[in-house]
């Protein structure tokens, strides 16, 4: 019974529909590009492990749920003899290499749209700064800060002769790296750290300051500069916190810059890079 895709059921029309998946729907898919789930039909969370019959009435608890009462609908209807499971393979074959024709038409319109722009003018310095505003307000954005410094010095790595180490893990504690900051930068044909940035979500404390300087101290790294990026406010008093370290840390220049600030100018200082 095409309604009882699973042994576990423990009839004698129950079948494995993991064993069709397996043996012959995924070679197929994958062969011939289909837009299907990766993991196919039965292999999904909603249908591997339902041992009873798959009737309309079933609530299979899938996402989005009218595309799961649909697929039971016409389980039902096959085997209610509404229509043969060979016309609905080939309805659903047939289905499938339209929606693979079309993906393929939008993604050659959309390349072609790319060619015609390589020799279009650049956006200007302020569309990115817009274009990257955008990006910070959206949640998940959190490592967009350390990308944005990176890549700033690894455009401008030949002319300022400095350049910036591997990142570490986005999640990885500073002690566990052995890393000064989020990014730390050296000199082209040097590896000791001469600057490192520390990158806040939010506004930069005294006691982040404090705490640089403990990391200085303990990791024993005498960097030139300690520079906080910050997306959010920067108090007055922080700044001058922050100055005050210079003649306290005997050379040590410790800043707190707006992160959107910082690209601005150096979007603006290396224009012609772009």
């Amino acid at each position: 019974m095409i309604r009882k895709p699973y042994t576990e059921i423990g009839t004698p029309d129950a079948y494995s529909g993991r064993y069709y998946d397996e043996s012959y729907i995924t070679a197929f898919i994958n062969k011939h590009e289909l837009p299907c789930n990766p993991t196919t039909a039965f292999l999904t969370p909603a249908l591997r492990n339902r041992n009873i019959t798959l009737t309309p009435a079933v609530n299979l608890v899938g996402r989005p749920p009218k595309l799961y009462e649909a697929a039971l609908q016409l389980l039902d209807n096959v085997h209610e003899g509404r229509i043969t499971a060979e016309e609905l393979l080939a309805q659903t074959i047939r289905c499938l290499i339209i929606a693979r024709n079309e993906k393929r038409q939008r993604m050659e319109t959309l390349l072609a749209d790319l060619k015609k722009s390589e020799d279009a003018i650049p956006l200007s310095a302020e569309e990115i700064i817009t274009l990257l505003k955008q990006h910070l307000a959206c949640r998940g954005s959190s490592r967009l800060p350390v990308l944005i410094v990176a890549a700033a010095y690894q455009v401008a790595e030949q002319y300022i002769g400095e350049r910036f180490l591997p990142l570490e893990s986005h999640n990885a504690a500073d002690e566990q790296t052995g890393a000064l900051g989020d990014l730390e930068i050296t000199l082209v044909d040097d590896e000791k750290v001469i600057t490192s940035y520390e990158m806040k979500t939010r506004r930069v404390t005294l006691a982040d300051i404090d705490r640089a300087l403990q990391k200085i101290n303990s990791t024993g790294k005498r960097v030139d500069n300690y520079i906080f990026i910050t997306t959010d406010a920067i108090e007055e008093g922080i700044q001058e916190y922050a100055s005050s370290m210079y003649d306290r840390t005997d050379g040590i220049e410790i800043v707190v810059l707006d992160c959107i600030s910082f690209v601005r100018h150096f979007l603006h200082l290396f224009h012609r890079l772009r």
